[in-house]
């Protein structure tokens, strides 16, 4: 299987996700290795993502390393089985790694929990307040640069429009509805939008007011993605320096109680659409 130059952040992931399981059998890669019949470099690269691994393999190596987590295996399997070629590769080469990545993630996530301050979130946005946001944060880019972006964060919506909609509950501070990204209409239009996602079955829109006290969580903003089995969720972040993909088990233990601390303390889903609903209208 040829080498891969730029192994997506998934594939990245099902082989750390095996090494992790080697370590915990206490094996070294050479060993590992023997079982494949294969030498230490061909499993380094599948642990880094830069090699395959198929499903046959994956059940082999989960057997030998003693893993007795059936629904991990079973996981692992499907992802190393797994040949999808979705939308988001016709912006290979085109937009940065992260967003293939993102929406890769979110095309394959069981749910997905938003936490926002300053910005609508993605899924949500609307056409004008993406544009605006991008030219605004972007101000060089020229203008193709600009519509691929927008273009591709339209797209991602997919996962709560389509028929098996993905699951999603958000939780959005006031700061992030009343900033104008854009015009006083597009202001409006945007916070109407997120008014008519909330009345959806599968998407629960909570809202975080000024006034609440006590409340010291703004650094809790996170995109999170739940995997098949908890082990596999992946919380994202943007930092100084780029999207961070965060999926240590600690880290992500911390980002779940994190989530369910800040959608406690907010305003529950029909207060939160009254809320939304008063400041459209002072627009």
């Amino acid at each position: 299987m040829a080498r891969r130059k730029e192994p997506t952040a998934r594939q990245q992931r099902l082989g750390a996700e095996l090494r992790k399981l080697r370590e915990a059998a206490g094996l070294k890669g050479r060993e590992a290795a023997a079982l494949l019949g294969t030498d230490s470099a061909q499993v380094s690269q599948i642990e880094f993502g830069t090699a395959g691994v198929s499903e046959e393999r994956v059940r082999r190596l989960a057997a030998h390393y003693a893993c007795s987590d059936v629904d991990l295996v079973e996981a692992l399997a499907a992802m190393a089985s797994d040949r999808t070629t979705g939308w988001w590769e016709e912006y290979r080469g085109h937009l940065p790694t992260s967003f293939l990545d993102l929406s890769e993630l979110e095309h394959h996530a069981a749910y997905r929990w938003d936490v926002d301050f300053l910005h609508i979130p993605g899924l949500l946005q609307t056409e004008d307040y993406a544009r605006a946001l991008f030219s605004y944060m972007n101000p060089d880019f020229p203008e193709t640069e600009l519509e691929r972006r927008v273009e591709h964060r339209m797209r991602r919506k997919v996962i709560i429009e389509r028929p098996s909609a993905t699951p999603y509950r958000t939780v959005i501070h006031e700061a992030a509805l009343r900033i104008m990204v854009g015009s006083r209409a597009a202001a409006r239009a945007q916070l109407t939008r997120v008014l008519e996602l909330s009345e959806a079955d599968h998407i629960t829109v909570r809202v975080i007011p000024f006034g609440l006290t006590g409340f010291a969580g703004a650094g809790s903003a996170m995109v999170y993605a739940g995997g098949p089995v908890p082990q596999l969720d992946t919380v994202v972040r943007d930092g100084p320096h780029g999207t961070v993909f965060v999926d240590a088990e600690a880290q992500l233990g911390r980002f779940r109680t994190l989530f369910r601390r800040v959608e406690a303390v907010s305003l529950e889903p029909g207060r939160s659409r009254d809320f939304i609903e008063r400041l459209a209208k002072e627009l």
